[in-house]
């Protein structure tokens, strides 16, 4: 389910109790018709003049929430990716304002590990956003024509993921939706074996999403907004209890499990058994599933999937050095080795 959907965070002694589960307070909002009229318009922009301003190109991407185009600003003529989102997100005043302030925080980010807002405006029965033009391939599109990354492949992608989110959380921006669809692979000249090199950049910032939810998720949601994937949120987040860093601490612990197995830590038939087995039961092990990955890998994958946030690692710098250290050598090396 990581179409681009958003979804939904414990109290780690109710988490392992027996059925029935406890209840989750986080909330989702009901997808709204879209007619085929408003769809049409959202999908055909190419070559016209968004706003008086943004030269629209060809489209780049679809998600369950918006298209993406290449644009060209006529203004600074530097070429641009538009966001736009879908009609049903306006017609809800108070997501359109959520939607506002975020961005505006979003436009603060200044760091070559993200991707800012560079200005969120509505045109043509259209919310749109701006943000930089960026050459690359999504990580989740390299993951599935490459397959699991090599650990030394890997590792320097994580740190400058955390790198980035770090800048962000500095400036009290929580991503919320971290995912292989948010991150951006860059190519960045070539490594010593003359293999390509990559900068991840973090997109997506301070994005709500709406989902179309099923009848047994929305049973257990009352009615509201719920923001994130059900593969990759903490269980804070499908509580619905505040956020801080280290929700997003837990989700790139998913996200590196993933990228180096090409599988999920927690799995269910239905968004429903996803994320519920996140409150109830611990992470597939690493390394049973690639026994030839560094054990001080597991275990701090592992910490990042601590159910109480305060057992996760605190911050975004430390998590980053950690993962350095599963490389290293020496002194850091044995101390991550523990």
């Amino acid at each position: 389910m990581k179409d681009g959907s958003p979804l939904v965070d414990v109290d780690p002694a109710a988490a392992f109790a027996p059925a029935p589960p406890p209840p989750l307070t986080g909330v989702l909002v009901e997808d709204l018709a879209v007619t085929p009229e408003e769809l049409d318009h959202a999908a055909t922009l190419s070559g016209k003049l968004l706003d008086g301003r943004y030269q629209v190109g060809r489209r780049l991407g679809e998600g369950g929430m918006s298209y993406v185009y290449r644009a060209q600003d006529a203004e600074t003529g530097a070429t641009v990716a538009v966001k736009i989102l879908l009609p049903r997100l306006s017609r809800d005043p108070a997501a359109v304002e959520r939607l506002r302030r975020e961005a505006t925080i979003a436009t603060r980010l200044e760091h070559p590990n993200v991707c800012p807002i560079l200005r969120m405006g509505e045109a043509d029965r259209a919310i749109y956003l701006v943000m930089p033009y960026l050459e690359g391939e999504p990580l989740s599109e390299h993951e599935t024509r490459r397959g699991p990354f090599a650990v030394a492949e890997g590792i320097p992608l994580l740190v400058q993921m955390c790198q980035g989110l770090q800048h962000a959380h500095e400036l009290q921006i929580i991503h919320r939706d971290l995912k292989p669809e948010n991150v951006m692979l860059v190519p960045d000249g070539a490594g010593d074996n003359g293999e390509p090199r990559y900068r991840a950049v973090v997109m997506d910032f301070g994005l709500a999403k709406e989902r179309r939810t099923t009848p047994e998720v929305a049973k257990l949601t009352a009615t509201g907004i719920v923001l994130g994937t059900p593969e990759f949120m903490s269980p804070e987040q499908i509580r619905g209890k505040p956020l801080d860093g280290r929700s997003d601490v837990y989700a790139v612990g998913i996200l590196a499990f993933e990228l180096f197995t090409g599988q999920l830590p927690f799995s269910g038939k239905s968004a429903q058994e996803t994320m519920i087995a996140r409150l109830r039961q611990g992470p597939a092990k690493l390394r049973d599933i690639r026994a030839e990955l560094p054990n001080r890998l597991e275990a701090v994958i592992l910490r990042c999937l601590a159910l109480d946030p305060a057992e996760r690692f605190q911050s975004m710098d430390e998590l980053g050095h950690a993962f350095d250290g599963v490389l290293a050598t020496g002194v850091l090396g044995r101390l991550f080795r523990r």
